[in-house]
Order: structure tokens, then sequence, then C-alpha cells
């Protein structure tokens, strides 16, 4: 009969992603080992093996959960109002979900690609329905932005993305006053266009 089980398997596996995030945005994918990660985790690599199979799959779990995550809480900005104040709430869900997610997000911008495409296909379509909705958003604020359209969207994300390289949540701003900024510096643009 096949075992059952533990009944913290979730828990460990969400501790061994956030250990093996931390290891291999610290360390670069591409230089990490499976057995760095158990060390970085605290666990035996043959416990290591127990939940994944190998590097590819640990990332792939990781990159899943975390845009898995980041799209529910886009998709979960009630769509009501004036597209500015939705804006607005989609700024704050953003950074509030990258949020102590620093280094998987590392990884999505910088290790995703080196997945294989199979494994590529499901996150990538995870990240295109976040910047559909956000570039729906922007349309509505400036209806007719035409072929610019997606350079505005990526715009966006590109104040958004890189705030784990420069934030610090003791010092300056906090994301909540950040995101009102991001999301006034957006406005001012759009009118400007």
């Amino acid at each position: 009969m096949a075992r059952g089980l533990a009944r913290d398997h979730a828990e460990k596996r969400a501790a061994i992603r956030a250990g093996a995030a931390r290891y291999f945005a610290a360390e670069g994918y591409a230089r990490a080992s499976m057995a760095g990660a158990a060390r970085a985790c605290g666990v035996s690599k043959a416990l290591l093996y127990h939940y994944y199979d190998g590097k590819e799959a640990l990332l792939f779990d990781i990159l899943e959960q975390h845009l898995g995550a980041l799209a529910a809480a886009v998709e979960g900005v009630a769509p009501d109002g004036p597209p500015e104040a939705r804006l607005r709430r989609l700024i704050h869900a953003i950074l509030a979900e990258y949020e102590d997610a620093d280094a998987e997000h590392k990884l999505q911008l910088d290790a995703l690609a080196l997945l294989p495409g199979p494994m590529q296909t499901p996150l990538v379509t995870l990240q295109r329905r976040i910047v559909s909705d956000m570039s729906r958003t922007l349309e509505a604020i400036r209806p007719g932005l035409g072929p610019r359209r997606g350079a505005v969207t990526m715009s966006v994300f590109g104040m958004l993305n890189w705030v784990y390289m420069w934030h610090r949540p003791d010092k300056g701003m906090s994301r909540a006053s950040y995101a009102d900024l991001a999301t006034d510096l957006v406005l001012g643009g759009l009118r400007g266009l």
C-alpha cells in the first residue's frame, strides 16, 4: 500500500520553495545546485528529491506559485468604479504581492527563460494574464493608445518590477506610498500622451 502524504507536506513544500528561491536568487539559478538548495533549506538532499525530481521542477514550482498568487491578486481587483481608481488598486495589489517575494520575483525576471519550453508555457500564460489586465485598464483610462499600448503597459511594469532592487522597507517610503507615487506618475503620463 502506498504511503500517504505527511500532514505537514504542504508546509514543508512551501518552506523548501522559499528557501530555494532565496538560494537560487542569491547564487544565480544557472550556478545553483540541488545540494546547495538542500543546504540552504536546512534539509537533506534526499528529502529535497522526495519533493522535487530536479532543479527545473523546483524552479517551476517556485515560479508557478509566485505568478499564480500574483495573477489571483490582479484578477481579484474589483473592476468597478473609474478606471483610474482601478489602476491604483491594481498597482497596490501588485506591489503588495511582491512584498516578501523579492527572491521569487527576481527568479521570474532572471530564470524563467532558462526552463524548457513546455515548462515556460503555463508560466508565460500567467504573465500574459497579468499584463493583459493592466493593459485593458490603461486603455480604459486613455482610449486610443494604439501601438503605444504595449510600450505604456510594459513601462508601468518596469516601474513596479524593479522595486525589489532599491526598496528598503525600513528606509524612505513604504510600498503603499510608492504604489501611490507610481500610480500618480502613470496617470500624469497618460494625460500627457
